[in-house]
């Protein structure tokens, strides 16, 4: 019996991703190619996505992604068995032309279409790692606008436990880095800077941090990044190098210790010895470096998906309807209808 194929697009924001997956009986689905363009070169000179300009480029890359991805895997359209894409959350007109593109290449082969929630594919992201998970596990999903702590009792099986009330933690990033006169994207930027930096420089608020709940808030400690900026120099006139980089190093410290005792708040309550982080800030080295420290002391086992694989990407999306798929839970569409769901929260997936 010859393995399913799905092939799966993903295009919510500025990156375009296709990637091919095969499931073959029980076995974990294999990643067999996969091919993606970024936005960011695009997006930098604007300080941020410009919508519009997202969803023409992925008009020009979906296409050839799938060709390049086609030939990697040495396969043809016609070898294709089921087609996944993004439905949402995302950018509206992002989302259209990858659910576009999907759905009709599968009416025109004659396979089904099956839409996924872009937080389930980075949810599920870590099953492509070389270490994959176990169900159960609490989830720490810190991706774009989202920060959610979730309980994973199997594909599908999602309990909220925790989510930010505000800013999400990729938001307090991405801001703090433009506070400070870093380019877009600004949390990576940040993350370099904060190298050279003395994390104890400035006494930077956690919120929420002993709330007992596994909530988050960052709108707050935004604000102080302003207010530290502009004494230092970053309303006109030239700041010291190093006062940035004790900034930028403050801010990520602030930021990764509330991320590492709420997760190992929730994984207490949910009485659970495994965690996975996934979703760009998902790729911070101190982040990892700190969760690792703090769940080896307690016995968690840790998981993330390769650092390739915490952006947006197609392989994700095509791992998610795989591994639905193969458990009998994937209810995909042969109508050639569809629709996008730029706000869509995970329970409802």
């Amino acid at each position: 019996m010859k393995p399913t194929r799905v092939l799966g697009f993903e295009s919510s924001c500025d990156e375009t991703g296709v990637a091919l997956i095969e499931v073959d009986g029980d076995r974990p689905p294999r990643l067999v190619a996969q091919a993606l363009h970024s936005q960011i070169a695009m997006h930098q000179a604007y300080g941020g996505v410009v919508p519009e300009l997202a969803s023409r480029d992925h008009v020009r890359r979906v296409l050839p992604l799938t060709r390049e991805v086609l030939a990697q895997a040495g396969l043809a359209l016609q070898d294709v068995d089921l087609i996944a894409y993004t439905q949402g959350p995302g950018l509206a007109g992002a989302l259209l032309v990858g659910a576009g593109v999907a759905v009709s290449l599968a009416a025109a082969l004659d396979v089904p279409a099956l839409p996924i929630h872009h937080l389930e594919g980075h949810l599920l992201s870590p099953f492509l790692s070389a270490d994959p998970p176990e169900f159960p596990f609490v989830a720490l999903l810190v991706s774009g606008g989202h920060t959610q702590l979730m309980r994973v009792d199997d594909v599908g099986a999602y309990e909220m436990l925790g989510e930010t009330i505000d800013d999400a933690a990729g938001e307090a990033f991405d801001k703090s880095a433009k506070l400070l006169g870093l380019p877009y994207p600004g949390g990576p930027h940040l993350a370099r800077m904060a190298e050279f930096g003395n994390p104890e420089a400035f006494a930077l608020p956690r919120p929420l941090l002993h709330s007992g709940k596994p909530d988050f808030s960052f709108a707050g400690l935004k604000t102080a990044v302003l207010t530290q900026a502009k004494k230092i120099g970053l309303d006109g006139s030239e700041p010291c190098e190093q006062a940035k980089a004790d900034l930028a190093a403050s801010t990520q410290a602030a930021i990764v210790e509330v991320l590492v005792k709420k997760s190992l708040l929730a994984l207490k309550e949910a009485g659970l010895k495994r965690l996975v982080v996934a979703g760009g800030v998902g790729a911070n080295a101190s982040l990892r470096e700190r969760l690792n420290a703090a769940c080896a002391k307690r016995g968690v086992r840790v998981h993330y998906p390769e650092l390739q694989l915490c952006t947006d990407n197609g392989a994700m999306i095509a791992m998610a309807a795989a591994l639905r798929v193969q458990r009998g839970t994937a209810q995909p569409r042969r109508d050639g209808g569809f629709e996008v769901r730029p706000r869509w929260e995970l329970g409802a997936a």
